[in-house]
């Protein structure tokens, strides 16, 4: 009887760490998504990659539009530098039609998006990523044939004026990447809407 209840305690220990998704340090997956040009991408794809910013965002969330042109510099920035941008819409377009694929489209062409815009239509890359809000980040870095995750959380320390960041945890930890330093700041809360999850 003590070896199955043990067994069950550290089952249930693995299943909910599992659930609480990538932490800094696990490797994450791979996957291939619709972007708003209709055809799939995956990280394979991006062979001169050192590594990817991958950040799940949506339409409608004041906090993900208040990120909007920050996203996009950052794009500009670093994926010359080996680190692209991934936005993930993992959002339920049935409960917000505004988070629609259709309306991805809209979105990405009145911001200009330079990055790839997806959709995660079975949110399950959502929930094995672990993302909570919208936006939230996961930095990876490739290290031989992996995808490790180096940094989670928000962008900055400031959501509502651009010009009043003190802490711009994202661009920090990529910074301490491309010189090969230890990153000092590894995760951050999340700040912004929560997931629309399906029903």
């Amino acid at each position: 009887m003590k070896k199955i209840n043990f067994f069950i305690i550290a089952l249930l220990v693995s299943l909910s760490s599992l659930s609480q998704g990538y932490q800094p340090g696990d490797n994450a997956i791979d996957f291939s998504l619709k972007n708003i040009d209709g055809k799939m991408v995956s990280l394979k794809n991006y062979t001169n990659a050192k590594g990817f910013i991958v950040i799940f965002t949506c339409n409608h969330c004041p906090y993900a539009v208040a990120y909007e042109d920050r996203i996009i510099d950052i794009d500009k920035h670093f994926k010359t530098k080996g680190y692209p941008v991934i936005a993930i819409n993992p959002n339920d377009p049935i409960a917000y039609p505004s988070d629609s694929f259709d309306a991805m489209k809209v979105r990405a062409q009145e911001k200009g998006f330079t990055f790839p815009y997806l959709i995660d239509e079975t949110q399950e890359i959502a929930k094995i990523y672990g993302a909570t809000r919208t936006p939230h980040i996961f930095l990876l870095h490739k290290e031989e044939n992996k995808l490790v995750v180096k940094y989670t959380g928000a962008i900055d320390d400031n959501y509502q004026d651009a010009a009043a960041v003190k802490d711009k945890f994202l661009e920090n930890a990529i910074n301490d990447l491309l010189l090969s330093k230890n990153i000092n700041v590894k995760t951050t809360k999340a700040i912004g809407c929560s997931i629309k999850w399906k029903k």
